[in-house]
């Protein structure tokens, strides 16, 4: 088992060395299935995300002039040094630009033509690669959509409301930065993810030793505390924790219909190299 797996593993669980690897040795290699199993059965409550999310760029939102749909989207570059130059917010703002006056979240079909040709010119100026990776919409239903971009561009958020105002959706745009809900309700949560928890409650409860009857309801327990803290209208308001989102929008007389949340480079994994290794295998060659 490589060392770097085993480094990662401890850094994302905080765990033993010597756990940390009977566990991968376990799983075969696979990260994910260590961290699932740990969690069974040392009672771990979750793990640190991976940070092999190394892909830079920016991500922008847009909101129209009449507040009835937005958009977001994520232009990548490889390095921060990039992100913040000139040339490429010029070329990532004219992609959100026109991305919002054509209502076109289709990456291939936006490019085609002049943008195209402007990113492979900046390209060749800047000597890093440049690509717009994705485009999202969301409209409001009876309401309004509100925008909220945090970080020098690092994560976006739109928010749509049913009723209410864009001070309102841009305040809940903002709770949505901040604190990351997986869904709007409980209700929306995905069955496969609850059944997940489920499993791992299950064997944590398991280890207690305590009755059927108790396990019944501690796994219960378990899966409504995981349901509201990642549920946007179930959590604590980050401006006024005395108060949840729901209740929030509730007393303004509306309810939020969907969000949108970008961050740079989520889910890109990017090969990490040894520079030891890599010294190493050139010396070889």
């Amino acid at each position: 088992m490589s060392a770097a797996l085993v480094k990662e593993l401890r850094e994302r669980t905080g765990l033993g060395l010597l756990e940390c690897k009977k566990a991968l040795a376990e799983s075969g290699g696979d990260i994910e299935k260590a961290i699932e199993e740990l969690r069974k059965s040392s009672g771990m409550k979750a793990a640190k995300k991976a940070g092999r999310t190394a892909a830079d760029g920016i991500v922008m939102a847009r909101v129209s002039d009449d507040g009835s749909y937005g958009q977001v989207s994520e232009v990548n570059s490889e390095t921060d040094f990039v992100a913040r130059d000139e040339n490429f917010l010029n070329f990532a703002n004219a992609v959100a630009g026109k991305a919002l006056a054509a209502q076109e979240t289709d990456v291939a079909a936006l490019m085609a033509g002049e943008l195209e040709q402007a990113r492979e010119s900046l390209v060749q100026k800047i000597g890093e690669n440049i690509g717009v990776r994705r485009v999202a919409e969301l409209t409001a239903e009876d309401g309004v959509v509100g925008a909220y971009v945090h970080g020098n561009n690092r994560i976006a958020v739109l928010v749509a409301l049913r009723g209410g105002d864009q001070d309102l959706a841009r305040d809940v745009a903002m709770h949505v930065a901040a604190v990351n809900p997986q869904v709007v309700s409980p209700d929306d949560m995905p069955q496969d993810l609850i059944e997940k928890e489920k499993e791992i409650y299950t064997a944590q409860a398991l280890e207690s030793g305590k009755p059927a009857e108790i396990i019944e309801k501690m796994i219960g327990g378990r899966i409504k505390k995981f349901l509201a803290e990642n549920s946007l209208i179930e959590q604590a308001f980050v401006k006024d924790p005395d108060t949840t989102v729901g209740k929030l929008v509730q007393s303004a007389g509306a309810s939020v219909t969907g969000f949108i949340r970008f961050e740079v480079g989520e889910g890109i994994e990017v090969e990490k190299v040894d520079f030891a290794d890599e010294v190493a295998a050139q010396l070889r060659g």
